[in-house]
């Protein structure tokens, strides 16, 4: 056991330099990972705000009285579809 102590003495500054610098590469690794993190979330929240925006666009649309404006245009034009149909094509103008 003695002379394990006595090989491990000259080796400790190599021991504990490693580790130091095991230990700043782990920190640079963290930091990394922290700065994307936040640029995913930073992402995430300029997605989310822009559906937001949209879906207030379309409340507004659907609750606006152009909406059911345009409702009823499509249905004037699905019924003349349906009697363009039924019309013979010699008394249509």
């Amino acid at each position: 056991m003695e002379d394990i102590i006595w090989i491990l003495i000259p080796l400790a500054p190599f021991i504990v330099g490693g580790f130091a610098i095991w230990t700043k590469h782990q920190h640079k690794l963290a930091e990394l990972q922290l700065a994307a993190t936040a640029e995913k979330a930073a992402q995430y929240a300029s997605n989310s705000r822009e559906l937001e925006e949209r879906v207030r666009v379309l409340e507004r649309i659907i609750t606006d009285g152009g909406y059911d404006t345009a409702l009823q245009i499509e249905a004037l034009r699905d019924t003349r579809e349906v009697e363009a149909a039924r019309t013979p094509p010699s008394t249509r103008q």
